[in-house]
């Protein structure tokens, strides 16, 4: 049976997905044995999988400055599903005119959602270019703006799991979605990203278990210039597949003067030869 390792790059980590029978892909081992599987797990199992994917896009395609924005309507205003779409259409388009006009191109990646009393907004990750935040307020106008760094908020991981999240019964969100029909309900647990942003695809290596099980055995080896995450080491199996797993990620060591330009960076933009600081 076939080991194999896949390899997701960014500019400034690896992640490592090791996968193998049995627990350490050992000569003449198969993969453990399938459990009966609950829709619990497959749900949760899903959830994962999306969560990865949604942070793998992040990581390809954002970075810690740019933005997670929240647009809602003023207090008092209630509009369906239908009427949110086209006021978000409408928003997207005229931001596009004004990223454009700064030579630059719109990223993002939005979920529609539904309050815990009932109100409809929007959250959209959104890539920062100079004066963002003012062409992002007056190309809604129907509301509240609100705007978060993603460095705060918890990682690219936090946000991937927040945007794929969809509530559970019990919950007052919960109760709310289902005061809309299936379609409606589709739309407000769905992310949705722009169609320019690039897909994380990664590369595929297939291994003799002899290699799987010297690099379970003695664990995983950094690439020079590279450390390794120590929190990021996971290991298991699979409970759908029956297969074992080993994830992990190097992350690039930075040097004094990148460290320095990433400070510099993050609260300095330039217009032409107008600097804004902020």
């Amino acid at each position: 049976m076939a080991h194999t390792k896949k390899i997701y790059r960014f500019d400034k980590s690896n992640e490592y997905e090791y996968c193998y029978a049995g627990n350490y892909g050992a000569k003449g081992e198969r993969r453990l044995p399938r459990k009966e599987v609950t829709p619990e797990q497959i749900r949760n199992q899903n959830l994962r999988n999306r969560a990865n994917y949604v942070r793998r896009l992040i990581k390809l395609n954002f970075n810690s400055d740019d933005l997670w924005v929240t647009l809602k309507y003023s207090k008092g205003t209630r509009k369906s599903i239908k009427e949110l779409k086209k006021d978000f259409r409408n928003f997207i388009n005229r931001l596009k005119r004004r990223y454009k006009k700064y030579n630059e191109e719109l990223k993002y990646i939005y979920r529609l959602e539904v309050g815990k009393k009932g109100g409809l907004h929007v959250h959209i990750l959104v890539n920062r270019i100079p004066e963002a935040d003012i062409m992002i307020t007056d190309a809604w106008g129907e509301g509240y703006v609100n705007y978060t760094p993603i460095y705060d908020m918890g990682g690219y991981k936090d946000l991937a799991e927040y945007i794929v999240k969809r509530p559970v019964a019990g919950d007052e969100a919960y109760e709310q979605l289902m005061l809309f029909d299936a379609p409606e309900q589709r739309s407000l647990v769905s992310y949705n990203p722009s169609r320019n942003l690039k897909k994380p695809v990664p590369e595929v290596y297939t291994y003799t278990r002899r290699t799987v099980e010297r690099i379970i055995n003695e664990g995983p080896v950094a690439t020079k210039g590279y450390y390794i995450d120590k929190n990021s080491i996971i290991s298991g199996v699979n409970p759908i597949t029956g297969m074992s797993y080993l994830h992990y990620t190097e992350i690039k060591i930075e040097s004094i003067h990148d460290k320095k330009m990433k400070g510099e960076n993050r609260n300095v933009y330039k217009t032409g030869n107008v600097q804004k600081t902020g």
